[in-house]
């Protein structure tokens, strides 16, 4: 997955998750809620110039924000795929934490790439008591060709969770569980953890 391609698709999951009642995050739609939430984290980028160039308000606004959105849990189950039934529950909780850091980090350098593209949502035809659905979308910049997005959705007993997202048919988990097994395959499950962790440290440091 190209670089470019990978920075717009982590930059729209993050506009995919805004501020919203708990009440209101858990009864609506998913097509519903996306469109809403989106709309309101555009809002709040354009209104906020400092906010692209401020690390700690970014971070404030991932975690207040987007994270309750997100089932991180299945996120790194799918991405880990295989090993991770061999993987220790101790093992898996460090994946998950790791996993987790890495994204946000990786979203909130995402985030102070956005260039005011406008997000256009297709219909969802959802079949009643559907809880596993997929929200697609086209990411629109000028003098640009479209980008397909879809957002992978599941109902859990709290609303709607994202826990994929892929872009001209390239999935984010499909894309990291290549190299995940890579590394597992080399040096274990531990191995892959340091190396989670060696990442997130390193983009610390560079803060």
């Amino acid at each position: 997955m190209a670089m470019k391609t990978l920075r717009f698709l982590l930059l729209f999951f993050i506009l995919l998750a805004a501020p919203a009642t708990a009440l209101a995050a858990k009864d609506e739609p998913p097509d519903v809620l996306a469109k809403r939430t989106t709309e309101e984290v555009l809002t709040i980028i354009r209104q906020d110039s400092e906010i692209k160039h401020n690390r700690k308000k970014l971070f404030a606004l991932i975690d207040a924000k987007v994270l309750p959105h997100f089932d991180f849990t299945h996120m790194t189950r799918l991405a880990v795929g295989r090993h991770w039934s061999g993987a220790t529950p101790q093992q898996q909780q460090d994946l998950v934490r790791e996993f987790r850091t890495l994204l946000v980090r990786t979203y909130s350098t995402a985030l102070t790439n956005y260039k005011n593209q406008k997000v256009v949502f297709k219909p969802l035809h959802m079949q009643p008591g559907e809880t596993d659905v997929t929200i697609k979308t086209e990411s629109i910049q000028s003098g640009e060709k479209p980008i397909p997005i879809d957002y992978m959705m599941e109902k859990s007993p709290a609303g709607w969770k994202v826990y994929d997202i892929a872009v001209d048919n390239v999935s984010l988990i499909t894309n990291y569980r290549s190299s995940f097994s890579s590394e597992i395959n080399k040096n274990g499950v531990e191995g892959l953890i340091k190396v989670l962790k060696n990442k997130n440290q390193t983009s610390e440091a560079e803060k």
